[in-house]
């Protein structure tokens, strides 16, 4: 009798980069490369040196610099260098990129009212649908799973691409509003059994106390 090997698990944690000046200001980052404010390298910091105990065999990032930066610091203190992985970067948002949300209302209505209805095909006229967005956030997981088997790794990304993947890990339609948190720099814990993604831990920022600049809700 041939006893059929159990799948290894892989164990991800997902981390949203740090602060930025457009966080504050609640611009939409988009592609726009961004870096870090003061606040956002602190959290980066106490990330990093204070919370993320596990080893991790190998630390990815977004190809956009707060991402990077924020990753770099956790790489510093694993003794690694980040790979960078471009399915990892935020959604496109066309016209919607460096304006608030209430700023498009008033410019743009009729894609404001897109925006917020979370339509999955609407891509901002130059930018990217949230279907497709997250068919490329998706492929980059899987991916990390196919060259990470049974390993713990790392990822710093985006708000946007964690939405996506915490609603692949739960069952929640990317259409519906979201109602989760999504902190820069807390700790998304995540694993793949061989047969999907399953949450494991959520926003767990509690090493952000001394740094966090606004209300935790």
């Amino acid at each position: 009798m041939h006893l059929i090997p159990k799948p290894l698990t892989t164990l991800i944690c997902i981390i949203r980069h740090g602060e930025t000046d457009w966080n504050v200001e609640k611009r939409i980052q988009g592609h726009t490369d961004v870096p870090l404010n003061e606040v956002g390298r602190a959290q980066a910091l106490a990330m990093a040196f204070n919370a993320a105990h596990q080893r991790f065999a190998a630390i990815y990032s977004s190809d956009l610099v707060r991402a990077i930066e924020t990753a770099q610091v956790l790489a510093q203190r694993e003794g690694l260098e980040v790979t960078v992985l471009p399915q990892l970067r935020e959604r496109h948002y066309g016209i919607f990129q460096g304006i608030t949300a209430a700023e498009g209302a008033g410019l743009y209505p009729a894609a404001h009212a897109h925006y917020v209805a979370r339509d999955l095909d609407y891509d901002f006229e130059t930018g990217e649908s949230l279907r497709r967005f997250a068919e490329r956030v998706a492929d980059g997981i899987d991916w990390l799973v196919r060259h990470h088997s049974g390993q713990t790794i790392a990822a710093v990304c985006h708000s946007g691409v964690l939405d996506v993947i915490y609603r692949r890990a739960t069952g929640r339609p990317l259409h519906t509003p979201r109602d989760f948190v999504i902190p820069n720099c807390a700790l998304n814990w995540f694993h793949f059994d061989g047969q999907g993604w399953h949450l494991d831990a959520w926003a767990d920022r509690h090493h952000l106390h001394e740094v966090l600049t606004e209300s935790p809700e």
